[in-house]
């Protein structure tokens, strides 16, 4: 299935997200404290300067934890803490290798239901529940994944026409509105949390 994915906001970025499920699930995994075009260009990076251009569960495993680090790190550097995310991509693909023979489709690939994919989701190292809800419907809403009852197991991040998160990122617009909506999410529950709040009342 030919898919267009415009996340990364970058043509060769996107397209390796389009092809390619790990590489979709690596931007996923970083996708925390950073900006969600920084997090989803980071495979394509990774890609890049291991020589290839495609990521491969096997061989990120098997990469020397020092060496892999470092080339996270390298300048412009994969991610804010690229040491720590450069750990969790391994734990990552280390679990790929074992539960998956690697083939990052094959999480999803024969999910039987919403709720079954959420909890092979949430098994993945670096993957909480929020986040396995959010690759849940960025599964179903661009990849075409829809297991039986996968909006319901998305959550909110499930909702048609909602603009809560990758998700629902498809250009520059809908980029905008979803960091916007972020920002509000925010500022709402910092003001919950100040004194005299809503939070506070």
């Amino acid at each position: 299935m030919d898919i267009t994915i415009r996340i990364a906001q970058q043509p060769e970025a996107d397209a390796l997200l389009a092809r390619s499920p790990l590489a979709a699930l690596v931007g996923m995994l970083l996708d925390q404290q950073v900006p969600m075009e920084w997090a989803f260009t980071g495979p394509y990076t990774i890609a890049e300067r291991m020589g290839g251009d495609d990521l491969d569960a096997h061989e990120i495993a098997a990469r020397d934890p020092e060496d892999f680090a470092e080339l996270m790190a390298r300048k412009p550097a994969v991610h804010r803490y690229p040491g720590s995310m450069a750990k969790r991509v391994q734990e990552l693909c280390r679990h790929l290798v074992e539960h998956y023979d690697g083939d990052a489709a094959a999480v999803w690939r024969d999910a039987g239901s919403g709720a079954e994919l959420l909890r092979r989701l949430n098994d993945l190292p670096g993957y909480g529940r929020q986040k396995s809800q959010i690759f849940l419907a960025l599964l179903g809403k661009q990849y075409g994944v829809r297991p039986e009852g996968w909006r319901e197991a998305a959550g909110p991040y499930g909702e048609e026409g909602s603009h809560r998160s990758v998700a629902d990122i498809t250009g520059p617009e809908s980029l905008a509105e979803v960091r916007a909506v972020k920002q509000e999410a925010k500022r709402a529950a910092k003001a919950a949390k100040a004194p005299g709040g809503a939070g506070g009342r």
